[in-house]
């Protein structure tokens, strides 16, 4: 799953940006206070070649938990075969057993053939909403403002 991470931040054009390791992703999963669930696809042949990598939300408005889709990637040479519809129908499944009123992720506007992807499953943009995010200085200077 971590290869599958850092393929995905090499294919956004962010390799650098990536350092997730295996110990960090083991104890986001499995530690005593787990923050994330994650599925694979696989071959035939047992070889991991999609994730989906996601974490509990909340809305205020409906009242209920939701569902972030952090990652989904598929190997770009197993595109095609069905393994990102099938990560996420269960999703969506995971998402109504629960009760959980909302599956929702971000997509970089350039990638066209994941928007087209999304866009063939029924998944609508969230337009006039900007994700904004805090990291780095500007969180630890926020942050010391307390």
């Amino acid at each position: 799953m971590v290869r599958l991470v850092h393929e995905l931040a090499d294919y956004e054009k962010a390799a650098d940006e990536c350092g997730l390791t295996d110990g960090q992703l083991h104890a986001a999963l499995f530690g005593d206070d787990p923050v994330a669930g994650a599925l694979v696809a696989t071959t035939a042949g047992s070889e991991v070649v999609g994730i989906a990598i996601w974490f509990r939300t909340f809305s205020t408005w409906e009242g209920v938990a939701g569902m972030h889709l952090e990652d989904l990637f598929v190997s770009p040479s197993h595109r095609g075969d069905g393994h990102g519809a099938r990560l996420l129908t269960a999703l969506a499944a995971e998402c109504t057993r629960r009760g959980w009123a909302r599956l929702e992720w971000n997509v970089l506007d350039w990638n066209t053939p994941a928007i087209g992807f999304y866009r063939s499953i029924g998944a609508q943009p969230n337009e006039g909403w900007t994700t904004y995010r805090l990291t780095g200085s500007p969180l630890t200077e926020l942050a010391a403002r307390t």
